[in-house]
């Protein structure tokens, strides 16, 4: 049905690559979720105030709440779709991000004001006139929220929204809610049990569950998370498949929000090549790769010996070396500068991004030990990095 929805309102639905389609996608589902709510909550607060159930009442504000929501995820589609200026070259997509955060923080608000009123009622028990009525209106609610979750989780699978991520946890974390005062409502119309306070209380605590949640979805991407496997394996195999492209080092990527990924790499080469073929094929990688992966690539061209017998031989024995220290450090762009009574290694060594600066001045320390007791002529220049992939071990 999401589909259908979307292509009555948006022509080219299925472009979702293209930031304006993705944009009126987002708005599309921020109305349709506006108008449900606003039925929702109308309803409940006629039920809850003829009921006198404070619960079915901070259901209704609730669903009002989803309201701002809601009208928020519109505003962040279209304040992330604006280009690029002087002041934000890479866009405003991240304003995604802040928009899921309100719309936790409204979450955790409501979560908060459920709460004490929950307290409130297990405190001083008010009765509850409970009717068929209050029963089919939970049904209803529970079963639109239900559709509003799995039409809010499609529609932002389709445009990569985190918006719309949080949205559906939030139409998700109702279902339980209204469900829980459902089932309150059930006890209390057939068996006569009033648990009207206690009902809204685990409510309450489902409701701030969902919106810590979508807190610690969203801080990830918003400090700036370390990609997945899924990604950086991809983008290394797609690279590598380029006749001329011996390794890959120093692989760097940035998201600065949905559809505005940047990323970087170092590129071996043999030292031998045809520069300006190479250059050509470096260029066409960039081009080709960043398109399919939809990333703004750029390649960094290193030279590196692959026919110098004795300098292969050393890069093993320093890896081999490397190894029995720690399998989690890697090494790259290895040279050697020979003088008159001491042969430099010159290299960088790659160590996990959470390793402590002291760990990692030590195991260069190690090497450099190893190094020299593989030949006492071996003096080690080392430039420590770091892995921003977060795909090493340590």
């Amino acid at each position: 049905m999401s589909e259908g929805i979307l292509k009555l309102f948006v022509k080219d639905y299925k472009q979702t690559d293209n930031p304006a389609v993705r944009s009126k996608c987002a708005v599309a589902a921020g109305w349709v979720c506006i108008a449900c709510n606003v039925l929702l909550c109308a309803a409940k607060f006629v039920i809850g105030v003829i009921s006198r159930s404070i619960a079915i009442q901070a259901d209704a504000v609730n669903n009002l709440s989803d309201v701002g929501s809601s009208a928020g995820m519109i505003f962040g589609a279209k304040a992330a779709a604006k280009p690029a200026d002087r002041e934000h070259p890479y866009g405003h997509a991240r304003l995604e991000y802040i928009v899921s955060l309100a719309i936790a923080f409204i979450i955790l608000m409501v979560g908060v004001t459920l709460a004490r009123e929950a307290i409130d009622k297990i405190i001083s028990p008010e009765s509850v006139d409970y009717s068929i009525a209050m029963l089919i209106v939970l049904i209803i609610s529970m079963l639109v929220k239900l559709w509003m979750g799995f039409f809010t989780a499609d529609v932002g699978k389709r445009i990569g929204s985190s918006t719309m991520s949080a949205a559906a946890a939030d139409s998700i974390s109702d279902v339980a809610a209204t469900g829980a005062i459902f089932i309150s409502s059930v006890l209390g119309y057939f068996f006569d049990i009033n648990i009207d306070g206690y009902i809204s209380l685990a409510a309450a605590l489902f409701v701030l569950y969902s919106g810590i949640g979508i807190i610690r979805d969203v801080m990830g991407p918003l400090l700036g998370e370390a990609p997945n496997k899924e990604t950086v394996d991809e983008l290394s195999t797609l690279l590598l498949s380029y006749d001329g492209i011996i390794g890959l080092h120093d692989i760097l990527i940035h998201s600065y929000g949905p559809g505005k990924t940047i990323a970087s790499a170092h590129a071996e080469v043999r030292a031998d090549c045809d520069l300006l073929h190479t250059h050509e094929m470096i260029d066409r990688a960039e081009r080709e790769v960043g398109e399919k992966l939809g990333m703004l690539l750029t390649l960094h061209m290193d030279p590196i010996e692959t026919d110098n017998t004795k300098l292969t031989a050393t890069r093993e024995r320093i890896a081999k070396a490397i190894e029995g220290i720690d399998s989690a450090v890697h090494f790259h762009d290895f040279r050697m500068v020979s003088g008159e009574k001491n042969t430099n290694l010159i290299f960088d060594i790659v160590v996990p991004s959470g390793m402590d600066e002291a760990d990692a001045e030590g195991i260069k320390l190690r090497i450099a030990k190893a190094a020299h007791d593989i030949d006492p002529t071996f003096r080690c220049v080392i430039t420590i990095d770091r892995d921003y992939t977060g795909c090493m071990g340590g």
